[in-house]
């Protein structure tokens, strides 16, 4: 009776500004499930803005003699050491410039046989590696551990699915242990529970006011001693399991994480908390943390997608909502005595009941939107951000939109036809692009038309005298949108089109209104010579050939860099990263232009399409821009002059072919059939300069360079190229306005 006393004395002077029947609710509900066994006891910390509640019920032990709960008992807390220590530990070092999240772990752990595996992937569970050591050999010590941890390889290959695993945070921790020169614990304990003041927080506590789980393999009962056997065996301190601590010190690091402190920058808290996994990955995880996984049951009912939390093994759970400025604690000893203890929808029911009890009667998802079980997940591009907004942006304006078949959201549903029927949405006519507005046109000089779907009219953007909209055509316009898939390449004409229709907004004082969609052939590479002018369709701005833009991102460059003025508004991708290639993002494709056929055309093109003014670069075949020739071409001397280059990336195998369309038409052309072996170690641009060169110095004038710089726009390279030079100096010479692009670029780049 007097413990009883002691808590309601406890809740009544710790619960201002909580809710009571929802206080009660909780207590009600942690003595059912003491009740049934679930555990034997637990402390609960709820905490909203600077008020508390808190409390300890049932017991910390039963045997050898039953101990009360009180709130200052030590838990061993288990996979929390993910996010209570390694987490932070890591991203300490992060901000020093220690560890980068997209370096390879074999960076930091050389002997690590995971080749693709970065820091990223360990830290969001998505590197393929197995979910936890063997433990059915004999086997102990640190060092051991860390040797078996090393050998593992992912299956499947990292970045392609969650699947859990200890073994990522054994390494991180060892990570932390090489970079910082310190065992995880003291690095921990320097860093971090120190300056948060969580003096109970550490590894290999004193048992005296431990929690006690279960017997181990020797029936002895662990108490102080780490329950995961892994960490048993790697001494008691790993990255994944071996913390001990209190709920209040899970409190005060709460309080860190949402209000923020010394030990890391706000930014970095922001990062961790937000969605890591690639969009084509289901569950969907921060940097440590779960965001909206199987793993999710502590957020109940009531706390929205946006807060964030992790459990533990042993009956631990810390869940975090910075919507509302709430967090709660739970640690109970589930385990205890026979590890028969199973807290699964006590989770549940604790986070809906936390909630509650601080006032949140309502689900509200505030920084990610939630999914259906028949969604595939996908990156979203601009028109499905804008569907899932409710076309907020739109609403009342009459608008033009500048498309083509490659404007789809990730249904397949044409963006025509999602505006077309967006309520308050006016779509009046279409702009369309080289190739027309259904993307089967590959001429010269399109017409305007009626769109036969829509029965829109449609103003062809590439037709004689005319590659931009008219003032006529924007007058009774409140808008013009763009939504196009560009290819990442400067000679693609779409982003030539997307600068006249910037231009033609900026002169009619009308929005321009970018639906962004991803670079296919990734972002973060940028390669070729940058043009000094803009001479042309082909060449509208001083970029590189591979640019690693969106029209986004280029709309934002052209607008700033011409001073155009124009009202320009990005409706961004979600989930995209710069290195992802098209296939990373679960998005369906759609052939930009009727030769561009697949991603690793897209990928090699912009270097073989710098060739195909002068000689056939498989226009006409069932392969455009994968096979290349002429009929002055032995294929067998161009195939091993090519391969004894060593390009990276690619091979080339003798072949002959007839195209039926472009350069050489109906003509048997001898030449090589490029196979693409490594596309991340593929230099395309360098790639186009090299073939050039050879089929220079084998064929000399039959081969036009002066062909191949209607595309390339490099008058220095072609002299070179005409004087026999290696291809290598040609490379070179574009270092210098490379790095000058690289630092204009970098003001418009809008993804991470």
């Amino acid at each position: 009776m007097r413990f009883i006393l002691v808590l309601l004395s406890a809740l009544v002077l710790n619960a201002q500004g909580f809710d009571a029947k929802g206080l009660a609710e909780l207590r009600g509900a942690l003595a059912g499930a003491i009740g049934r066994k679930v555990t034997p006891g637990a402390v609960v910390w709820v905490g909203r803005g600077g008020a508390d509640a808190h409390w300890a019920q049932g017991d910390r032990a039963l045997v050898p003699r039953r101990e009360p709960m009180t709130e200052d008992t030590v838990f061993d807390v288990a996979s929390l050491t993910k996010v209570v220590a390694t987490l932070p530990c890591v991203m300490v070092l992060v901000e020093r410039g220690k560890i980068d999240l997209e370096a390879p772990v074999r960076a930091y752990l050389p002997e690590f046989a995971g080749a693709g595996v970065t820091v990223r992937h360990l830290l969001t569970h998505t590197s393929g590696l197995i979910p936890d050591l063997a433990l059915t050999e004999a086997w102990s010590g640190y060092g051991e551990g860390i040797r078996r941890a090393c050998a593992c390889v992912p299956d499947p290959p990292p970045g392609r699915e969650f699947r859990y695993s200890d073994v990522n945070f054994i390494l991180l921790g060892e990570i932390v242990r090489r970079v910082s020169g310190m065992p995880l614990d003291a690095f921990a304990a320097r860093e971090v529970f120190g300056p948060l003041g969580m003096a109970s927080t550490t590894f290999r506590p004193d048992p005296a006011r431990v929690a006690p789980t279960e017997r181990d393999e020797h029936g002895v009962m662990l108490r102080g001693v780490v329950h995961d056997p892994t960490a048993r065996r790697m001494g008691g301190c790993a990255g994944h399991a071996g913390l001990f601590s209190t709920a209040g010190d899970l409190a005060r690091y709460a309080r860190f994480l949402l209000k923020g402190g010394s030990v890391l920058r706000p930014a970095t808290l922001a990062l961790m908390r937000s969605v890591q996994t690639p969009a084509s990955v289901y569950e969907r995880r921060g940097l440590g943390w779960d965001l909206d996984s199987s793993f999710s049951r502590p957020r109940g009912a009531l706390f929205g997608l946006g807060s964030y939390g992790h459990t533990g093994f042993t009956g631990t759970a810390l869940w975090i909502d910075p919507a509302s400025d709430t967090f709660y604690v739970l640690l109970t000893t589930r385990l205890h005595p026979d590890g028969k203890g199973v807290t699964r929808d006590l989770y549940y029911e604790v986070g809906t009941l936390a909630a509650r009890a601080a006032g949140i009667t309502e689900r509200r998802d505030t920084a990610i939107f939630p999914r259906t079980r028949e969604e595939v997940p996908t990156v979203l591009n601009g028109i499905d951000v804008l569907e899932r907004s409710g076309f907020g942006v739109l609403k009342g304006l009459r608008i033009g939109l500048v498309t083509n078949h490659t404007g789809i959201d990730n249904e397949r549903r044409a963006t025509v036809d999602v505006l077309k029927a967006a309520p308050g949405v006016t779509l009046v006519r279409l702009f369309s692009p080289e190739h027309g507005i259904r993307g089967q046109l590959d001429q010269e000089g399109i017409p305007d038309s009626e769109d036969a779907l829509s029965g829109l009219p449609v103003i062809s953007l590439y037709k004689t005298g005319q590659r931009a909209p008219s003032p006529g055509d924007l007058a009774d316009l409140d808008a013009l949108v763009f939504d196009i898939q560009d290819i990442g390449c400067r000679f693609y004409t779409y982003i030539a089109t997307l600068k006249g229709c910037l231009e033609a907004a900026a002169a009619a004082g009308k929005p321009l209104i970018v639906l962004d969609r991803v670079n296919p052939v990734r972002g973060d590479r940028v390669e070729g010579p940058v043009v000094p002018a803009a001479p042309g369709f082909t060449a509208c701005h001083p970029i590189a050939i591979r640019h690693g833009m969106t029209v986004g991102e280029l709309a934002g460059m052209f607008n700033a860099e011409l001073k155009l003025g124009a009202k320009l508004q990005v409706v961004r991708v979600q989930g995209w990263r710069r290195d992802q290639w098209y296939d990373a993002t679960a998005l369906p494709w759609k052939d930009p232009s009727p030769n561009m056929r697949n991603l690793n055309a897209a990928a090699l093109y912009p270097g073989v399409g710098l060739l195909e003014t002068a000689i056939s670069v498989g226009r006409g075949t069932g392969t455009p821009f994968q096979v290349l020739g002429a009929p002055y071409v032995n294929d067998r001397v161009l195939a091993h002059e090519l391969n004894k280059l060593g390009l990276p990336g690619v091979s080339f195998v003798p072949d002959r072919f007839r195209p039926t369309a472009s350069v050489f038409k109906d003509q048997e052309c001898g030449g090589v059939r490029i196979l693409l072996t490594d596309r991340d170690a593929l230099r395309p641009v360098e790639l186009g300069v090299a073939i050039a060169h050879t089929l220079r110095h084998l064929y000399g004038s039959a081969f036009d360079l002066a062909k191949v710089n209607r595309l390339l726009q490099d008058d220095a390279s072609i002299a070179l190229l005409a004087a026999d030079k290696p291809f290598q100096a040609v490379v070179q010479g574009w270092d210098e306005a490379r790095a000058d692009f690289l630092r204009r670029r970098a003001a418009f780049l809008l993804y991470p």
